[in-house]
């Protein structure tokens, strides 16, 4: 017992030399009201991918309005940068139920080989899955400076998914039909030129993009390309706006004995525009046109409405989406078949 005894009064004699916390008599009406106060003030910070906040309590470049939809995008200004090496959305994050006046049972292309020997029972009705994600790998390369609003150039890398998958087709177990891939290497040098009517100059642009389905032949299909870009946007609220983009690109050669889809450029273009009015913060409207700037006019023309549900929080980027598309080349596989697809699903845009 003596010896309990000494260990006990050595316990107290240590906890009585610790730094007491300091405690205010409340009155017990109070308590709770004090207690939720507290809860208010501690700190509980968001996701990374969902803060919109540095720790300084600044809002994070890229998501900050004071700049330009443009801008925060490619993060054209020293005020947006978001840094290297964290992901962004690119092209949007898609699950959409899909149907088509057509669907093509047995592709096929002009190089030896690549046409499929028997058909597929496929169904015009389908799923289709977008993922596409970029980086951005350097900054300030031959344009950069110390205030918020000076320029600064970029080297990117993104790359893109799109799926075709046939759920509702039971009876041949609902296989996906095809899957492209599509990494591209972009660098991106800013500009603050005036056009007039309100519009400016904002960014030119380089790009490097293979796209190819990674499927054996007789199904293989692949090509690859350098591109040209500008853009340039209208400011027309705090959060409407116009914005245009033009792409150019050429074809890079491959031997015949290579080429999965010889020609491919007759038909899904040599050109792309792309016009986007931001109706409001939630509600875009866009449509892009393909040209193979021949006399013989192929391409497409897809036209996407996205629209935020009423209950979504602004920081996710979550949207209705309502694609239609006719032309070519709405997948590799298609390439030299027409098609008009409508869909409908939800995309996660702006994170």
């Amino acid at each position: 017992m003596g010896e309990q005894s000494a260990q006990l009064k050595c316990f107290q004699d240590w906890a009585a030399a610790q730094s007491p916390i300091e405690r205010t008599p409340m009155d017990p009406g109070t308590a709770p009201v004090q207690q939720a106060e507290n809860l208010k003030a501690a700190p509980f910070p968001l996701p990374p991918l969902l803060n919109t906040k540095a720790p300084d309590g600044k809002p994070i470049g890229c998501r900050n309005d004071k700049y330009s939809s443009l801008s925060r995008f490619w993060e054209l200004q020293r005020g947006t940068d978001c840094d290297t090496f964290s992901l962004r959305g690119y092209r949007p994050i898609t699950l959409a139920v899909v149907t088509s006046d057509s669907v093509n049972t047995q592709p096929s292309s002009p190089a030896a080989g690549h046409t499929a020997a028997t058909a597929q029972a496929y169904s015009r009705n389908e799923n289709k899955i977008q993922l596409s994600v970029r980086t951005k790998v350097a900054k300030g390369l031959f344009k950069s400076g110390q205030n918020d609003g000076d320029d600064h150039d970029s080297l990117w890398f993104g790359y893109t998914q799109q799926s075709y998958w046939q759920l509702f087709n039971g009876a041949i177990s609902r296989p996906f039909r095809s899957t492209d891939h599509e990494p591209e290497v972009i660098y991106i040098y800013p500009h603050q030129i005036p056009l007039g009517g309100g519009w400016d100059y904002r960014l030119s642009g380089l790009g490097l993009v293979h796209q190819s389905n990674g499927q054996s032949l007789p199904l293989s299909r692949s090509w690859n390309r350098t591109y040209l870009m500008g853009a340039a946007e209208k400011t027309l609220g705090p959060n409407s706006s116009l914005t245009l983009q033009g792409r150019i690109w050429n074809r890079l050669r491959e031997s015949s004995g290579n080429d999965d889809n010889p020609g491919i450029e007759n038909y899904i273009g040599r050109a792309e525009f792309t016009g986007n009015w931001q109706i409001s913060k939630n509600n875009t409207l866009g449509v892009t046109v393909r040209h193979s700037l021949r006399e013989e006019a192929r391409g497409s023309t897809r036209v996407d409405w996205m629209l935020a549900p009423p209950s979504s929080p602004n920081y996710t980027g979550l949207r209705y989406h309502l694609q239609l598309f006719s032309g070519y080349g709405d997948s590799l596989l298609d390439y030299n078949r027409k098609r008009v697809v409508l869909s409908l699903g939800l995309s996660l845009v702006d994170w």
